[in-house]
């Protein structure tokens, strides 16, 4: 049964319902859908530049328009979702989104498929902030580490799978095809969101007002604990990204000479991800989110320290140990964001969210000028001085006190 709070208040969402099983397959195919659209164009970027005769940099457009848009709507977003409800925005984002990746699927021209992919990460925004918002409003709270745990799962199969299944359709059909796959894939996850996840019962609609807009994300920047939340973001998507960007680069050279196609399979380490974030989010309902965020700095630090190695087993294990620590982390980060917030709960999270993409960004082009200079030794400084950092700020989140 679901518990229920004070008489004549609605029920929360507790862990072993049938209902909580179901709003959590559909936030995780959700989360599962916007990552696929996001990330699905990387394995592409060398089609691109010789079909469009765009070249390498150019090609790199079709993913960073897309990331960029994403970053910066994503402070609108959370305004309009406390304006029009958490569900009704994430299927409408989900139904465009499909429609996006058809029209990238069909685009007969380059300005035509950064145009649609533009407007992709614009739609996009509509899901992540929304979803997080959902889950600390609705989830009891005793199990709302675990079920964003499951969410941050969901989006780490999307960016693993996205990436693998394009390659894999690419080579045997063609591109095009590839993209169309997944529309129909998000399309198919729009409607079971639509069957499947409960209308919000907590939720509290807020009229939009654009001259609010900046008010309202104030709120979020007045307490200390979520300000560092924010920088921790940017500081544990960044330092990930950076490995990710470049560790293809180090595995194509000597003594590696790995070919693309197995590259490309070190995405697999994704899968633990999955697992280390709901892992990560459960146990931070048991013993504190502060501990957990900390161990989880600490194995993406071990992770580096591995990769430094030359074997080729240990800079696997590396991968796989960083990625483990990352989504544990973000796990916890981006719930406690929800859980802390106590008005504009979507404000704050899309605020998260916008840190979390500008550190991939910023941070990301710091590691490539550092390849260029040192190779995998510059990037594992960056790196490194980063994670650094991110501890500080992890043992900074365990003196703050809960907010008033």
């Amino acid at each position: 049964m679901i518990r229920k709070i004070p008489e004549g208040a609605p029920a929360y969402l507790e862990r072993g319902t049938a209902v909580f099983r179901r709003a959590n397959w559909a936030l995780f195919l959700a989360a599962f859908s916007i990552f696929a659209s996001l990330y699905s164009v990387q394995p592409l970027l060398p089609v691109f530049a010789g079909q469009f005769g765009v070249g390498a940099g150019g090609s790199s457009l079709s993913l960073s328009v897309t990331t960029a848009t994403l970053a910066i709507a994503m402070i609108v977003a959370g305004a309009i979702a406390d304006s029009v409800g958490r569900k009704r925005l994430m299927f409408v984002s989900l139904l465009l989104t499909a429609l996006l990746n058809f029209l990238v699927a069909l685009a007969p021209t380059w300005t035509g498929l950064l145009v649609a992919r533009g407007l992709m990460g614009l739609v996009l925004s509509g899901i992540p902030a929304v979803a997080m918002a959902y889950i600390a409003e609705e989830v009891e709270p005793r199990a709302a580490g675990f079920a964003m745990g499951l969410y941050i799962g969901g989006t780490a199969i999307g960016g693993m799978a996205g990436r693998l299944l394009i390659g894999v359709v690419a080579d045997l059909a063609s591109w095009r095809v590839a993209i169309g796959m997944i529309g129909v894939l998000v399309l198919l996850s729009a409607v079971l969101l639509l069957r499947l996840l409960p209308e919000s019962a907590h939720f509290t609609r807020r009229p939009f007002r654009l001259n609010q807009l900046l008010p309202g994300l104030a709120v979020s920047f007045r307490d200390p604990g979520l300000r560092w939340l924010f920088v921790q973001a940017f500081l544990l998507m960044g330092s990930f990204i950076t490995v990710y960007n470049y560790l293809g680069f180090r595995l194509s050279i000597a003594p590696y000479l790995l070919s693309q196609s197995a590259i490309a399979f070190v995405f697999l380490s994704y899968l633990v991800g999955t697992g280390s974030s709901a892992w990560a989010g459960g146990l931070a309902d048991r013993i504190g989110r502060h501990k957990v965020l900390l161990c989880m700095v600490l194995v993406m630090g071990a992770g580096v320290a591995a990769m430094a190695l030359t074997p080729l087993a240990a800079v696997i294990a590396g991968v796989v140990i960083l990625t483990s620590g990352f989504f544990g982390a973000h796990a916890i980060a981006s719930g406690w964001v929800g859980q802390r917030a106590r008005e504009a709960k979507a404000q704050a999270s899309s605020l998260y969210l916008f840190f979390y993409y500008m550190g991939s960004s910023l941070i990301g082009t710091a590691g490539g000028w550092a390849w260029n200079a040192h190779a995998w030794p510059g990037v594992s400084l960056v790196v490194g001085i980063t994670l650094i950092v991110a501890l500080g700020v992890a043992m900074r989140l365990f003196a703050l006190s809960p907010p008033p």
